[in-house]
């Protein structure tokens, strides 16, 4: 699923002006990360308050959408618009100039544009399962050679290309452009069996394997099976198309068997500004198989396969979307663990079983709903419907899950049976699902 999607200003001079960050006092610093759905996130201090950002290299400037009960003084703001990939075609937001941004210990920009989406609807935190208040893009990449190891989830950031350990000679180098603030690459795609090189974007910010646009490509035709699908969700609406295997996607001598290819249909782009030659993208699921490290700079990319490269391209077989529906208290019973002493005089913890002594415990929980059914799905055939809230999922409380893992679970490259509960209209329902790949390769 695309959270971020091709987002284009249509009027915002100053903002190409900016110096972006640097790297302080320093030769190199490391940050951490989380990855969540193929995604990274890092925490982002604008003007003193520490936020949680979505890193983007798909998007150019700096969005904020979400501050979850935090205040951040904003200044020097004018209203602006957006337009983007989607259904409709703008979007209002406030632009904020000379912010003051930190990344870690040493990576700063003092006078940093930030864009705030006023559209209180747009929050990729339900699609998360986790706060996010934004979205960081070029500028982060702008200035110094950027390393990302999905392994250790670190991102290390080089004064220069000198300062690169003597690892990198073990990198498969290749040429890179920065058009519109973006980042592209040739790579090859083999659909059955002739390969085109095709103009990609490096799109950090979207979770799927590929994207390819049908109406950009000459002679194009959809491999069978394929299947018409929800693909994610952009700045400007809801972006629909088809789904289907290709038989290949190489990047130099990286060869991925049977990627997953998302194909937008031609009214999700027709609002898109779309660089010269450009085919697609080369999304997170691909790039989460490398290290991989960002040089805008000097145009150059470089890549080294981990131990994911060979990882199978797995697609949701329920049929399900699913969204975190806010939180709310669940109360649970606590046995009371008293304290006694063994023959040695050493004291020991034992649970007291007896009926007086328990207690509750209140803890807030995720609320899991069904947003989304595919077409002719298991879940469609079940009889699951738009809003059922999930409260089992494989006898496990859908509650005690991250919305990752629940995606994790209904992945699959074969069939398998998953027992659901869900409750609908105060009702608990169960029932059962056999997964399956809607969209297998078939070789021709």
């Amino acid at each position: 699923m695309k959270f971020s999607i091709f987002i284009i200003l249509i009027f915002s001079l100053l903002a190409k002006a900016q110096k972006g960050f640097l790297l302080e006092n320093a030769e190199k610093t490391v940050i951490k990360f989380e990855l969540i759905n193929n995604l990274i996130f890092i925490p982002v201090t604008i003007n003193g308050v520490e936020l949680n950002f979505l890193l983007d290299s798909g998007i150019a400037e700096t969005m904020l959408f979400s501050l979850e009960n935090k205040e951040v003084d904003f200044k020097n703001t004018e209203k602006i618009t957006f337009r983007g990939l989607g259904e409709t075609v703008s979007v209002d937001a406030l632009k904020s100039i000379h912010n003051t941004v930190k990344i870690g210990k040493n990576f700063t920009d003092n006078s940093h544009t930030v864009f705030i989406v006023l559209d209180e609807d747009f929050n990729i935190s339900q699609d998360i399962g986790v706060p996010v208040n934004g979205i960081l893009g070029y500028y982060f990449f702008k200035n110094h050679p950027i390393e990302i190891n999905y392994v250790k989830k670190t991102i290390s950031i080089y004064k220069d290309s000198s300062k690169f350990p003597k690892k990198i000679k073990r990198y498969s180098e290749f040429p890179m452009t920065i058009e519109l603030n973006k980042p592209y690459m040739l790579a090859d795609v083999e659909m059955k069996h002739e390969k085109q090189s095709s103009k990609l974007l490096l799109d950090l910010g979207n979770t799927d394997s590929v994207w390819l646009f049908p109406t950009l490509i000459k002679d194009f035709i959809y491999n069978r099976p394929n299947i018409d699908d929800f693909l994610g969700r952009g700045f400007s609406g809801d972006i629909y198309g088809k789904r289907s295997r290709i038989n290949s996607l190489s990047i130099g001598k990286f060869k991925l068997n049977k990627p997953i290819a998302s194909m937008p249909d031609e009214y999700s782009i027709q609002h898109l500004r779309i660089v010269e030659n450009r085919k697609g993208s080369i999304g997170a699921e691909v790039l989460r198989r490398f290290s991989i490290v960002f040089n805008y700079p000097e145009n150059k990319i470089y890549f080294r396969a981990n131990k994911h490269v060979n990882d199978p391209f797995l697609i949701d077989g329920s049929g399900l979307e699913i969204k975190q529906d806010g939180l709310v208290w669940e109360k649970e019973e606590v046995r009371i663990e008293t304290s006694k002493r063994n023959s040695a005089g050493n004291e020991i913890n034992v649970l007291d079983n007896s009926s007086q002594k328990f207690q509750y415990k209140f803890s807030l929980k995720p609320v899991f709903k069904v947003s989304g059914i595919r077409k002719n799905s298991p879940a469609e055939k079940s009889g699951i419907m738009k809003g059922d809230e999930m409260i089992k999922i494989n006898n496990k409380k859908a509650n005690s899950l991250t919305l990752s893992k629940i995606h994790h679970i209904l992945k699959t490259d074969d069939s398998k049976k998953i027992s659901l509960e869900i409750m609908r209209n105060q009702s608990i329902k169960k029932m059962e699902l056999i997964l399956e790949d809607p969209i297998p390769y078939i070789e021709e």
